[in-house]
């Protein structure tokens, strides 16, 4: 996830693995992009219409938790 995203998020008070949970769940027509530099490593990225997506996943998961397949899963 960028860290200017990710900063402005946390900002919000959202834990970063819950968060990175959410914006997994997202796909290209999402608008989730992933750039690459010289090396394997990619940084998460979006579009402004990714931001407004992810934006309403965070309000979807906040209200019923129970919706967001967690990656390791919590146990319970």
């Amino acid at each position: 996830m960028s860290e200017q995203l990710l900063a402005s998020l946390k900002m919000l008070g959202e834990d970063e693995d819950w968060l990175w949970d959410v914006a997994n769940e997202m796909d290209q027509e999402d608008g989730l992009i992933w750039v690459y530099g010289p090396g394997d490593d990619g940084v998460m990225a979006f579009t402004d219409f990714g931001i407004e997506t992810l934006t309403g996943l965070i309000e979807i998961y906040k209200a019923d938790p129970d919706l967001l397949k967690r990656w390791p899963p919590d146990p319970k």
